[in-house]
């Protein structure tokens, strides 16, 4: 076995002798860790094991900082006291893996190997995952890249690199490569952390050459797949090498006075940046969001009321860990004892179904997915069963809105009260026909949900978020018995600033303010406050709004103002008080109705909010897909991404094409797309003239969607300049 020596200071921060153990057998040829770790060099022999030796000459006194109650351990017996309060976000894994410890956490079944860790588990391997990149040389406050997809190898990265005092800066492999450079060096992150080969030798011509690495480490996979002239020179490691570098040090540092004493160890404060995500708004550049481990940690404090979870309960998570909404939750469910089973967009309907999990978190558009599924099945059935379905449905649709309006729970505008003699005689007629109703619903459950229900389990509640809910979404869920809740936030917020909670989910709006955020509408042009009813734009503050954007004190002073108001961007309106009448109990609920900025003005000055208009043509099965535009036209328009096999059944149907037809004509389709809109859109306050159908989905990977699956307008309207400006002529 080699023992090789470095004379100088190892890292820069060591003042002890520590064993660094690594495996290098899998390696195609040497590789010399460049001189970018200061004062190192050291070589590995392929096909051998090599233990490196290294020994501190520098009497520079090394700065660690902890999480304070997850590294308790660690602290100097006369150090600050450490109380049970968190104050880090990795603190709950001591918490968690002292409650529930052989309980399972994370159920990650999609990668090679498949993990299932449990929570005593995962506080072993995100602490040797920290103390694993001190020893490689990374400093407390400095930024490293975590560009990965969801694993449980990367929340172990995610909680390690706070855990030891460093920011991450988080995005995932299907940003374009030009977005994760501007993202890496405008955050000035010091090296990267990966999800897997493949995903480096992507970004490896651009990022070898215009970013300043100090160090890879590959989550997933084998080192020899890189691309070996790419990486050369390159500190490489991979998961095991960095969890192994870490459990000795750990044992060094523990077992060791004279390694405790060289060190000066500081406690990671609440006020303390935990994480940089960049934005991935639907416009614009993204800017680095810059929150605190108090901005994350109100989120894990008050999420409960929204999500009562049980101990033991699983939820099935399929969106980007990196995001905002995502990873909040997840740090939530983590704190109470929940399994997290990761899932890809091609296993959920599998998943759903093997798993039966009590929670889904997810965006709009899978609810949207699972309702296509679901009317697609009760499409394909007999006659006599998609009779009873459908008919099932609408008595379902009926019973809940009357029940909806008895409740009080029937949202409303009106700041207007009802008189108390209209109220009462509207309540005792809505119980009336509800109750004639009722065993037909009764029925209904027996017949067709309860079929529904074991194909997608979701047996508590499925948590939308990250989009707006439509309504037809929103009541449809709740005819057959699935409870949705729908929540509100930005990334800038950490970002969960309101939710309807299981007790009081009043449809068609985003639900109350979690606990210590304060909401309020003001008018868009004077900034004058506006009363319960009125529309304008939503502000939020509390403890959960982020320190500011990341090296853009401008965009930071033009989101928050002095007083700590959160410019939301969104326009809405709050839900005004009543003491009587269908809404009472609806008092201070805030509604949503679209983003300032994608308001059209049309040239006879008319403000038009597309969602509206968006949301009722996606109740065709006709439309996958659609875009209104009509900025300064005098009139509205859309592009729409037809759903090929639908309109092509729809059109035989009608007898626009013969019965045998495997195609149909382009001004056909536009034709029955156009009257498909019409009618769909017939009472919505504005009307769509022109439409342009495209033949390509807006997806991710085109760049026309966020990772949240929000469909970037600008980009779509830049791609189709030329065919819009034909289409208004």
């Amino acid at each position: 076995m080699a023992t090789l020596l470095a004379s100088t200071s190892s890292f820069d921060n060591y003042n002890y002798s520590l064993h660094l153990l690594f495996s290098s057998s899998k390696l195609p040829c040497p590789i010399t860790f460049a001189p970018k770790l200061p004062g190192v060099k050291f070589r590995v022999s392929p096909g051998s094991k090599s233990r490196v030796f290294c020994e501190s000459k520098t009497q520079e006194v090394q700065i660690r900082r902890y999480s304070p109650l997850l590294e308790n351990v660690s602290l100097p017996s006369n150090g600050a006291l450490v109380s049970d309060e968190w104050k880090a976000v990795p603190d709950i894994w001591k918490s968690s893996a002292e409650k529930y410890g052989d309980r399972v956490a994370v159920v990650d079944p999609y990668h090679d190997p498949p993990s299932t860790m449990t929570y005593k588990q995962m506080e072993q391997e995100i602490l040797d995952f920290s103390e694993g990149l001190r020893v490689i040389g990374i400093k407390p406050e400095e930024k490293v890249a975590l560009f990965a997809d969801n694993s449980c190898r990367w929340l172990v990265a995610d909680q390690g690199i706070m855990a030891m005092g460093a920011i991450n800066v988080v995005r995932g492999s299907r940003s374009a490569v030009e977005e994760l450079l501007h993202i890496y060096n405008h955050s000035e992150s010091v090296g990267i952390v990966i999800d897997n080969p493949d995903f480096f030798n992507h970004l490896a011509g651009k990022f070898c050459s215009k970013a300043a690495l100090r160090f890879i480490v590959l989550l997933w996979g084998e080192k020899s797949c890189l691309a070996s002239n790419e990486a050369q020179g390159l500190p490489i490691f991979s998961y095991k090498e960095i969890i192994e570098l870490g459990r000795e040090s750990r044992a060094a540092h523990i077992n060791s006075h004279d390694a405790r004493q060289g060190c000066k160890c500081e406690i990671i404060g609440s006020e303390d940046i935990a994480t940089i995500v960049y934005t991935s708004g639907t416009t614009g550049n993204p800017k680095g969001v810059m929150l605190t481990h108090k901005n994350l940690l109100h989120q894990i404090e008050n999420l409960w009321d929204v999500v009562p979870t049980k101990v033991g309960d699983r939820f099935l998570s399929m969106l980007p860990s990196w995001h905002a909404y995502e990873r909040a939750c997840e740090y939530f469910i983590f704190a109470h004892g929940v399994e997290q089973v990761y899932t890809t967009v091609r296993n959920l309907k599998d998943d759903l179904k093997n798993y039966q999990p009590q929670y889904l978190i997810s965006v709009p558009l899978v609810y949207e997915t699972l309702y296509r599924g679901i009317q697609k099945q009760i499409s394909a059935s007999s006659t006599i069963r998609k009779l009873i379905a459908l008919s099932s449905l609408r008595v379902s649709l009926a019973y809940m809105k009357l029940k909806r309006i008895y409740e009080g729970l029937y949202l409303t505008g009106n700041p207007k009260q009802p008189s108390y003699l209209v109220s009462m005689l509207d309540c005792l007629w809505a119980r009336i026909i509800a109750a004639i109703l009722w065993p037909l619903h009764v029925l209904a459950k027996k017949l067709v949900y309860e079929k529904i229900h074991s194909a997608i389990g979701i047996s508590k509640a499925g948590i939308s978020g990250g989009g707006s809910l439509p309504m037809h979404i929103d009541k449809f869920f709740e005819a057959i018995g699935v409870t949705v809740q729908n929540g509100y936030g930005l990334t800038e917020s950490s970002p969960v600033v309101a939710a309807r909670r299981p007790y009081l989910n009043v449809l068609g709006s985003i639900g109350h303010p979690i606990q210590h955020t304060e909401f309020k509408v003001v008018d868009s042009e004077t900034g004058e406050l506006l009363l319960p009813g009125s529309k304008g734009i939503v502000k939020v503050r509390g403890p959960q709004v982020m320190k500011g954007y990341y090296k853009n004190p401008l965009a930071t002073k033009q989101a928050l103002d002095d007083d700590g108001w959160l410019d939301t961007g969104d326009i809405g309106w709050i839900a005004p008080h009543h003491s009587a009448g269908r809404s009472r109990r609806c008092g201070g609920v805030i509604v949503l109705e679209g983003r300032a900025k994608d308001t059209i003005v049309l040239s006879s000055g008319e403000n038009v909010e597309p969602l509206e208009i968006e949301e009722a043509a996606m109740r065709s099965s006709l439309i996958q897909q659609i875009v209104v535009i009509g900025q300064d036209q005098r009139r509205l328009g859309a592009i729409i991404v037809p759903n090929k096999d639908e309109v092509l059944q729809a059109a035989k149907k009608s007898s626009i094409v013969d019965p045998d037809a495997v195609d149909i004509s382009r001004d056909k389709m536009t034709s029955l797309l156009y009257e498909e809109l019409s009618k769909w859109t017939s009472e919505c306050t504005f009307q769509v003239g022109p439409i342009l159908v495209v033949d390509e989905p807006f997806t991710i990977d085109s760049g026309l969607m966020t990772p949240t699956m929000k469909i970037r307008r600008d980009r779509v309207v830049t791609q189709y300049k030329e065919e819009i400006a034909n289409l208004f002529k």
